[in-house]
């Protein structure tokens, strides 16, 4: 691995640190890499949809209680399987796709 690949693989992994808000951010600034795009465009789609459903459940399911605690449970473990599953398939130079979210990505860096 060279160093040049070795940055892009860093920088294609820490898309996901802060979820999409990093994953923004590395789309603002880097304008060429496909890789690290990729990366970070699937990063933003996969962490801005658990947010937004985390909040729009968590109104829906307030009256039910013990329901919203369950489901928010479910989207933590659900958010942290992939935040790092992404981020060492990332750092291992693959080009990992998520099922809806990976094709979605794949299709807004071209």
């Amino acid at each position: 691995m060279t160093t040049n690949q070795s940055n892009r693989n860093l920088i294609a992994a820490l898309s996901y640190l802060l979820g999409f808000i990093t994953g923004i951010v590395i789309l603002l600034v880097e304008k060429d890499e496909k890789f690290i795009r990729f990366h970070a465009m699937q990063s933003t789609v996969i962490f801005g949809a658990l947010f937004v459903l985390s909040i729009v459940l968590g109104f829906v399911l307030r009256p039910v209680g013990i329901l919203e605690t369950l489901v928010n449970v479910i989207i933590s473990v659900v958010s942290l399987i992939v935040w790092v599953v992404s981020m060492i398939k990332a750092y291992q130079g693959q080009m990992y796709k998520w099922p809806i979210a990976g094709d979605f990505a794949e299709k807004q860096i071209k």
